[in-house]
């Protein structure tokens, strides 16, 4: 495992009351970018993999691994430049970048994921460095336990000086490593052969590891580049800085490890690679120099165990001042230099216990499982990265201006699924148990999340793809195949008009729009208060009742007028309202503007449903049934396709759906069931059929074939003025003590056999 670390930040400048005695100390490019990533990107691979790699799969495939390492390190490279020169960037690194962008959800889910990681991180680097120091000093061994959680309390010890004395510490650590890379690297030069070289150009061909498990073996050495970029809090300009110094690690990072290739397949033999690529790298240190090798291993761990132990606790202590998660709230203070304490001595309880289990009985494969799982994080947080980058940048963001110039949204997808497919190809069964902790952390977070104080774009990036659909969709030919409800719902005061709403969810059935609006009589300046209250209680209503619509509200001088207009206008684009429901109205006095707003709604080529409210089924009912009474085929279709979506709701599961129609005679009755039979049969919907032979009024077949109904669709036609109150008083007659009453007239656009 290379090391790989998160060197999270803290908050810089604005702490908490009591703790603004001292203002944390800012970093440099140099300092708190570049070091920290340099160092967590050459590790332990470099020194105990590299030439096993080498060996088994050639000079060019030993490339061409290098090669796809470092392109996705190098498109995540610039996701972050990009992201952080689009942002006023705080304290939280990766954490703060893909919260603002894809979420407080994704981003609380990546801050924890990125904690675990780099709090499991410490111990094993730890572990690591004694195993190498045992391995030097053999003599050691029965130490090892002891020796682990001493060096566990030392970088404790240091880190909790602060970041800066940690950074220091880092320089002398980067010298030493610095050293090591130039002796092996000189010696390589000494002793380069160019008959050995051709000699290894190729695979080897008896190697018994495919190219990607080779890569999977040699993919950890490139990671790292988040060190220097969860520092953002302790920077002086991370603006400048993030940019400058992740991408310059990287460069520095490819050039040293292309040399390193070409180098070891010019100055080693090929079985010397593979059987032991370590005392490979050592032979080539000139003038006896091999120690310096040595302490280039203990200083890649002993560098990756003190930056996992900065970054973890700052993850925890930005993800508490963000205060999206009750329990990190805790963790949220630090102290008067800016260092988050408690979290520091959470990381610090933890790497010890697992340092005490892990290493008491010295065994190595329940820690490689957890070692994987490690890796597979930080490939996952790479992933997202790029993703939210994708996002900001395709969804066309105007706020979306980054001061990074060299930076399309292409590299960063294909940064994104590369990050996806690589952590499959280093450890499969490693990366679906990432992939599931990372969704248990996801439903975890967006269970318990509080409210967020912060933007991202997600928002963004769905306007964008609305629009672009609708504007497709308003090219698109209008045809009844693709029919489906838009539906506009007046509901008067909602409390008091549940089944209406209710009813109109229903026949939405989430293949639909439904918008419940509510008309207020008033002048617009004088109301504008009494229409936001309306809007907020139409919201909460909805949110309630879970009910899948959007809120409307209209302030007009006149009720009947405004309703009219608000019929005319009401549309998004291509999608305009097909279908209008009204609660049924009993009184008298509203007949005649009752009627008028239907006529409105046939002139504007809408259908319409009148609901009479007989109450709410009981759903909890094993047999529930719709019951559609057949009038006629262009206000039949629409009844039975209402009917249909209904039955689709998950509440209405098990429904069943029957068509009934009422002839005077035996020639009547058969002609009528062989018309339904073929109708339904186009249909292709499995609904039973009942065609009654009866001279009787509709309503006393109405009463006693449907009363045991849990709704009952009618079909009428929109009267003239001059018939409203007759046509109210029909209408009441007939429904009146019946189950809920849907009236529907069909404009005749959904068409039944499409």
């Amino acid at each position: 495992m290379s090391q790989m670390t998160a060197i999270h930040s803290t908050q810089n400048s604005q702490q908490k009351a009591g703790n603004t005695a001292s203002e944390p100390k800012k970093f440099s490019t140099f300092a708190g970018v570049f070091t920290p990533s340099i160092l967590t990107i050459f590790g332990v691979i470099m020194f105990m993999r590299a030439g096993f790699v080498v060996g088994h799969a050639g000079i060019m495939q030993a490339l061409l691994i290098l090669f796809v390492s470092k392109m996705i390190t190098t498109t995540t490279g610039l996701s972050i430049s990009a992201i952080a020169t689009n942002t006023d960037v705080k304290g939280g690194g990766a954490y703060f970048l893909i919260s603002r962008t894809l979420g407080p959800e994704f981003g609380g889910t990546i801050g924890l994921a990125l904690f675990l990681a780099q709090t499991l991180s410490v111990p094993f680097y730890i572990l690591g460095f004694t195993e190498s120091l045992i391995m030097t000093f053999p003599a050691l061994k029965p130490f090892y336990l002891y020796i682990s959680l001493f060096i566990a309390v030392v970088l404790f010890i240091i880190t909790n000086r602060g970041a800066d004395w940690a950074i220091k510490v880092q320089y002398v650590i980067m010298g030493a490593l610095g050293l090591s890379i130039v002796a092996f690297l000189a010696g390589g030069a000494l002793k380069f052969d160019h008959a050995l070289f051709d000699a290894n150009m190729a695979r080897f061909n008896e190697s018994k590891f495919s190219f990607w498990q080779l890569f999977a073996i040699y993919f950890p050495a490139a990671t790292g580049i988040m060190a220097g970029v969860n520092m953002s809090g302790d920077l002086k300009n991370p603006a400048r800085s993030i940019p400058l110094g992740t991408l310059g690690a990287i460069g520095v990072a490819v050039a040293v490890y292309v040399a390193q290739i070409l180098l070891l397949g010019g100055s080693v033999s090929r079985e010397a690679l593979i059987e032991k690529p370590y005392q490979s790298l050592m032979s080539l240190a000139p003038f006896h120099t091999g120690f310096l090798i040595v302490l280039g291993v203990f200083c890649a761990t002993l560098s990756s165990a003190i930056g996992s132990m900065m970054g973890a606790p700052r993850i925890l202590q930005s993800l508490g001042q963000d205060r999206l998660l009750k329990p990190a709230n805790f963790f949220a203070e630090v102290s008067k230099s800016g260092e988050p304490k408690r979290a520091l001595w959470l990381t610090l309880v933890i790497s010890l216990i697992v340092i005490y289990f892990a290493g008491k009985g010295n065994e190595g494969g329940a820690l490689n499982l957890v070692a994987s799982m490690v890796t597979m994080l930080f490939l996952w947080t790479y992933g997202i990265t790029n993703l939210a980058a994708f996002i900001e940048s395709f969804s066309r963001n105007p706020s979306f201006r980054p001061r990074f110039k060299l930076f399309h949204w292409i590299p960063a997808l294909i940064g994104a699924v590369s990050s996806f497919a690589a952590a499959f190809l280093v450890d499969a069964p490693a990366a679906l148990a990432a992939v599931a902790l990372v969704v248990g952390l996801f439903l975890y977070v967006r269970k318990f999340i509080l409210v967020a104080s912060f933007g991202d774009a997600r928002r963004g990036f769905f306007y964008s793809r609305t629009r672009d659909n609708l504007l497709t969709l308003a090219q698109l030919p209008v045809h009844s195949k693709n029919w489906r409800p838009t539906i506009i719902v007046f509901s008067g005061n909602p409390q008091n008009r549940l089944t209406l709403t209710r009813y109109a969810d229903w026949l939405g059935s989430g293949r639909g729009i439904v918008t419940i609006a509510g008309v207020l009589s008033g002048n617009l300046h004088e109301k504008i208060r009494e229409r936001r209250a309306y809007m907020e209680n139409l919201e909460e209503f909805i949110r309630k009742n879970h009910i899948r619509a959007f809120p409307d509200v209209l302030v007009t001088p006149d009720f009947d007028l405004g309703l009219n207009q608000f019929l005319q206008v009401t549309s998004i684009g291509p999608i305009k309202p097909n279908l209008v429901m009204f609660g049924w109205s009993s009184d008298p006095n509203r007949a005649p503007a009752f009627v008028q707003s239907l006529r409105t709604a046939k002139l504007l080529n809408m259908s319409i449903v009148l609901v009479r409210d007989g109450g709410l089924p009981d759903l909890q009912q094993k047999k529930r049934k719709i019951d559609v009474w057949w009038s006629g085929k262009r206000n039949g279709s629409l009844m039975v396709i209402l009917a249909y979506l209904i039955s689709l709701d998950s509440q209405w599961s098990g429904t069943s759906i029957r068509i009934l129609r009422a002839v005077e005679n035996e020639y009547m009755r058969k002609n009528a069931e062989e018309e339904l039979k073929n109708l339904i049969e186009s249909s292709r919907m499995n609904i039973a059929i009942q065609v009654i032979l009866s001279g009787d009024p509709l309503e006393k077949l109405i009463r006693s074939h449907s009363s045991n109904a849990n709704v009952i669709f009618l079909g009428f036609e929109v009267p003239e003025e001059s018939d409203a109150v007759s046509f109210q008083n029909r209408i009441s007659s007939l429904s009146d003590g019946l189950p809920t009453v849907l009236l529907v007239r069909s404009t005749g656009e959904a068409d039944l056999t499409s």
